[in-house]
């Protein structure tokens, strides 16, 4: 009998407003999905025709892929140029006329910034016609603002499980999605490649390949048009599109400016400490080999608990089992109105 990783469904707040966020939720480190925050217009708005009329025929970089569930190992997708209108009208359809691989093409867009390798995206610059219908939560100080990334997807697409280093604000405006979470505390059974997860198939995994992956504890929620999911710094996510969808990531600086590397316009490189340290790392690795194979054995065992009485936090691990596997939440038991922000949990 195939074994299941422990699913947890991530909790719903409602009534949230910039101080509950920063009592109740934002201290806690682990996400949450925020339910009612007002995002502007572009719930009405933003629909293919109108998305189509505004973005007008600004060039955009897409991911064209045959099939819906990307895969950064075997490079399944090309990446093409559009016209945003064109594009647009794409990513809605189920079958195209026009494509650059099969008629059931999947396409991905994450905006980018006016010089890709130097600014970070930003809605405002990129699309200001559409920026207009779109409000900002103000969960963050203005100095704190890293990018504001427009994301556009077919039904279907999936993107692999990976982490950032920057907090984030996932505002879903169209269609429906799933997204699938991961602690940073099971790292070290994700099989990471850099930032990313080689699991591809999260719902199937192949625990022959992967067996520790099984340890692993999912964290799940299903976002409606007009919800937010706090995705804190680390987290790992993987997101499914039920539906054509629209939506905008606000990253902001959870640590000091010069915490992060400065020339990173996607906010995906480690802190500049964290770099320094694996560069150590990799330094001590190479010390090892060195040593004959019982002896590299020995003292990579001893590093290994050198670490982690140094550097593991108890802290960061209680947190997150404050999200107990046996005390799923229903959508009914989750949603609760703050601050009276005690969910009830189903026994």
């Amino acid at each position: 009998m195939m074994q299941h990783p422990e699913k947890v469904s991530v909790p719903v707040y409602t009534a949230v407003d910039r101080e509950i966020f920063l009592r109740e939720i934002y201290p806690m480190r682990t996400p949450a999905v925020l339910r009612g925050v007002s995002l502007g217009s572009c719930l009405d708005k933003w629909t293919v025709d109108y998305l189509r009329e505004k973005g007008g025929d600004r060039e955009v970089k897409v991911h064209v892929s045959s099939v819906p569930q990307m895969d950064f190992l075997s490079k399944n997708f090309l990446y093409r140029t559009l016209p945003f209108d064109v594009f647009v009208q794409r990513a809605a359809e189920a079958k195209h006329s026009d494509f650059f691989i099969s008629e059931e093409e999947s396409y991905y867009l994450r905006s980018l910034g006016d010089d890709p390798r130097r600014e970070p995206a930003d809605l405002r610059k990129q699309f200001p016609g559409l920026a207009e219908d779109f409000s900002t939560p103000e969960f963050f100080e203005p100095e704190q603002f890293f990018s504001c990334v427009f994301r556009i997807s077919s039904c279907g697409l999936q993107l692999w499980t990976h982490y950032d280093v920057m907090d984030n604000l996932l505002a879903q405006v169209s269609g429906r999605k799933r997204v699938v979470l991961y602690s940073p505390q099971d790292a070290e059974n994700l099989y990471l490649s850099g930032d990313k997860s080689e699991v591809l198939d999260i719902d199937s995994p192949d625990l022959k390949q992967y067996p520790r992956f099984v340890k692993a504890r999912r964290y799940e929620c299903v976002l409606e048009p007009g919800d937010l999911l706090f995705i804190p710094a680390l987290w790992f996510h993987n997101t499914l599109a039920l539906q054509f969808g629209v939506g905008v990531n606000v990253f902001w600086r959870h640590l000091k400016a010069e915490s992060y590397d400065k020339k990173d316009p996607y906010g995906n490189k480690d802190p500049v400490a964290a770099a320094r340290a694996m560069q150590v790392l990799e330094r001590a690795l190479q010390a090892l080999e060195e040593l004959p194979p019982d002896y590299r054995d020995f003292y990579a065992r001893r590093m290994v608990l050198r670490i982690q009485s140094c550097a593991y936090s108890r802290k960061s691990e209680v947190a997150v089992q404050g999200f107990s596997p046996t005390e799923t939440l229903t959508a009914s038991d989750s949603e609760t109105s703050v601050p009276s922000s005690q969910i009830t949990h189903q026994d």
